[in-house]
């Protein structure tokens, strides 16, 4: 196996991501480490806020979203996983398992940021981040999640099926082009092209292809048991949990209610779906989800 680098050239004309490179090494195991590459904007002082990315994205889709967040008062990090971005990215699917990009996230926050933070989740962001608030709770001041769960099993939707299946077996799997199509509105080719960038070449895909298959939503899956041990830990959650779900995407809509009806902190809060606003919803409504964010954490008491 190799752990493969992005060249930092493919990075050169990226639209509207104007902010600093910040590394981390992770320990990936069996002797293997790997360089990840995160966001720090705002007063290394302010109340941290974690952004966690999903499938098959990276930290460029919270370009909209960060300036509003810093300029709130927050110091904003938005780390790109292992496999995705600018981090480095081994070559070998096998190797990606959840519990690993679970290890290697918290190797991440407990190095960068290990004080009480706000958090946002989105796709695998969420399946990462609320497991990761299950085993922590007291590290997670406030919570907004949009378009994820924590799955233990059960049984697929078809259009969950049908990614699945795209994911394994295209002969052509455009990144770009992707984002784009689970998106409400329409992005800009040089937007498709940053969403590209990180995937010179199909060997650099092995983690985004890795993925889907890596989520629990079948019994005896691998993560099914370790997600069921979460869930008592994260219903117990009481502080601020909030929803933000966009009603245009066909594989997570409805999954917020599982969350609501489950998770303490979440009663009373102004949940809402969102219109005009597909699976990416940092693309579609960022300031939305901004305000959202603020909102909670002004409520945790973790923002003035």
């Amino acid at each position: 196996m190799e752990i493969l680098r992005t060249p930092a050239e493919r990075f050169s004309d990226i639209p509207d991501y104007p902010f600093e490179e910040n590394w981390f090494e992770v320990d990936l195991g069996e002797g293997l480490t790997a360089r990840q590459h995160y966001v720090d904007e705002g007063d290394r002082a302010a109340p941290p806020l974690l952004l966690f990315h999903g499938e098959p994205s990276w930290s460029f889709l919270y370009r909209k979203m960060i300036p509003v967040l810093v300029d709130a008062g927050f110091r904003v990090l938005a780390p790109d996983l292992i496999g995705f971005g600018k981090s480095d990215k081994p070559d070998d699917i096998e190797f990606y398992t959840y519990a690993r990009h679970v290890d290697w996230l918290k190797q991440w926050r407990a190095a960068v940021e290990p004080r009480p933070a706000a958090l946002f989740v989105q796709d695998w962001g969420g399946l990462l981040g609320l497991r990761m608030l299950a085993h922590e709770p007291h590290l997670f001041a406030c919570v907004v999640a949009s378009n994820t769960f924590l799955p233990a099993g059960g049984s697929p939707s078809e259009a969950f099926l049908a990614w699945r299946e795209f994911s394994r077996s295209s002969p052509d799997f455009a990144i770009g082009p992707l984002l784009d199509r689970a998106t409400a509105t329409k992005r800009s080719q040089a937007e498709i092209a940053a969403y590209d960038a990180p995937f010179p070449s199909e060997e650099y895909k092995a983690g985004a292809r890795a993925f889907p298959s890596l989520v629990p939503v079948e019994d005896g899956m691998e993560g099914v048991k370790e997600n069921k041990e979460a869930w008592p830990a994260l219903a117990a959650y009481d502080r601020p949990f909030l929803t933000l779900f966009g009603e245009d995407d066909p594989v997570t809509k409805g999954s917020e209610k599982f969350l609501i009806e489950r998770i303490a902190g979440a009663a009373g809060q102004p949940h809402r779906t969102l219109s005009g606003c597909g699976h990416f919803s940092q693309e579609d409504r960022p300031e939305e989800l901004a305000a959202g964010v603020i909102d909670m954490a002004r409520k945790a008491g973790h923002l003035a």
